[in-house]
């Protein structure tokens, strides 16, 4: 176990209260994590505030570089260690650990450090006549929000913790990271990683666990937080938004999705397999997955058929079995309420593959691979995110009808489309409601994509320049000439 991170030094909570941390794979726990309680938030957010009002953190451009690169070289440093962490408290199968779960995501630091001093945070506009009819220079000036709430999910918990905050401190600010519950060790190696290897300063980053639901919402509402950036459900989102509403705090919220993936007619049905069965990796445990498949009604059939092959071949397993990609969900709750959505949609579809846990599988919170057919566009489960390893495949009858189905849906997170014709395929993809959309097995998620939702998926984007910018005010100075 670590311990939480306040102030520049890891500590217990106060009266040494811990919570297990419960390994999904196996219903054990793994050891235990600090339980903060309020008086840990109030010294987590005062020594935040501190460092951001009365350090020069904020202005020292090429010492956050530094810092973040002394980050980059201690993460990799420790990579083994933090890959152990992901399969045993959130059931990530190794094989995963090895993209974007954790290999493929750590160098994306080095780019916010390069950010750090790269980016235009004064921009000189030309002399001219204004509104008031005084002839002005004008200085536009971006400077860091001030103390961020950093609030993440379980699903990619250690990628999450690192974008969030490495952004946060390449832009200027302080943070308060409070990792879910179901994944504190993934928050709390970070903040030991950062005090170990960084010369960070003490406050700049707290680390704080809590198995209460009622420490992160006390945290939203903390008038000392500048801005809350949360990934999670929608549901918890609009708590968050609401809270967040009393002191006018920022927020960016990364929510739920129910996205599509378009096959055009004359796409090459066979050779999408895999990706079709790739909705189940992680146990389908992805904001941005495409659980809705949307065939062409005259190839319908055909399209069923290479799906449920596909679904045949994927198995539930040990998450430390470098041939397992489909691992367990994360705790007994979201289990149950996965198999609640397939109960429901045993009911308006028609089942082809799974619908149970297996049997091979008694400990362990497993959900195995399920395949739907015949799915209407308004049936609960192509409207609502069941966030498990389960795919409902939608005929269409052309194009337009195609695109009408993609875009029924509260959400707008992100969407695919696969076609032999690229101009096609692109120009479906220009009309689609989402914050990402891959064509042709397209991946958009790089350090500096944008990643963000219209509709009920979200607010604001993260990664990128625009990502960044979320971190950023703006000041405009004006000189008479």
């Amino acid at each position: 176990m670590t311990g939480l991170l306040i102030n520049g030094a890891v500590r217990d909570s106060a009266g040494a209260r811990t919570f297990p941390n419960i390994n999904p794979a196996t219903e054990q726990s793994i050891g235990s994590a600090p339980d903060a309680d309020l008086s840990d938030l109030d010294a987590a957010v005062a020594a935040a505030r501190r460092a951001f009002d009365d350090t020069d953190w904020s202005r020292d451009h090429d010492f956050r570089a530094h810092c973040l690169r002394q980050l980059h070289e201690g993460l990799c440093a420790e990579q083994e260690r933090l890959r152990d962490v992901l399969v045993m408290e959130a059931g990530v199968p190794v094989a995963l650990t090895h993209s974007i779960w954790l290999d493929t995501i750590l160098d994306s630091v080095l780019y916010w450090a390069d950010l750090a001093t790269s980016y235009p945070y004064e921009v000189q506009l030309t002399a001219r006549q204004t509104l008031a009819a005084v002839t002005s220079t004008r200085t536009v000036v971006r400077e860091p929000v001030g103390v961020v709430a950093a609030i993440t999910p379980w699903n990619y918990p250690l990628p999450l913790n690192i974008f969030k905050v490495a952004a946060a401190l390449a832009a200027g600010c302080t943070v308060v990271l409070k990792p879910a519950p179901d994944t504190p060790w993934s928050g709390t190696e970070l903040g030991r990683i950062i005090l170990e290897r960084t010369d960070i300063p003490a406050g700049v980053v707290n680390v704080v666990t809590a198995a209460d639901p009622l420490i992160g919402a006390a945290l939203v509402a903390d008038p000392r937080i500048d801005m809350v950036t949360f990934t999670g459900s929608t549901e918890v989102g609009k708590r968050i938004m609401a809270a967040a509403a009393d002191n006018v705090t920022r927020v960016c919220l990364e929510l739920g999705g129910k996205s599509a993936n378009i096959v055009l007619d004359d796409a090459d049905l066979p050779a999408l397999a895999a990706d079709i069965a790739g909705v189940c990796a992680h146990a389908g445990q992805g904001c941005a997955l495409t659980t809705r498949l949307l065939l062409p009604r005259h190839r319908y059939d055909e399209g069923i058929a290479v799906a449920r092959a596909a679904f045949e071949q994927l198995r539930c397993g040990d998450p430390t079995d470098p041939a397992v990609v489909v691992g367990p969900v994360i705790n007994a709750r979201q289990r149950d309420r996965i198999l609640r959505m397939i109960d429901v949609g045993k009911q308006e579809a028609r089942l082809l593959v799974g619908g149970g846990t297996p049997e091979s599988l008694p400990v362990g919170y497993y959900v195995e691979p399920t395949l739907f057919c015949d799915v209407g566009p308004d049936a609960v489960i192509a409207q609502q995110e069941i966030f498990g390893p389960v795919l409902a495949i939608i005929p269409y009858e052309d194009d337009d009808h195609a695109v009408q189905i993609a875009n029924n849906s509260i959400y707008g997170l992100s969407a695919a489309v696969h076609s032999k014709d690229t101009d096609r395929a692109m120009g479906i993809a220009r009309r689609l409601r989402t914050g990402t959309v891959g064509v042709n097995g397209g991946v958009w998620l790089a350090a500096d994509t944008p990643f963000g939702g219209y509709k009920q998926s979200g607010l604001g984007r993260e990664l990128g320049i625009d990502g960044f910018a979320e971190f950023l005010e703006t000041k405009s100075i004006a000189l008479p000439c």
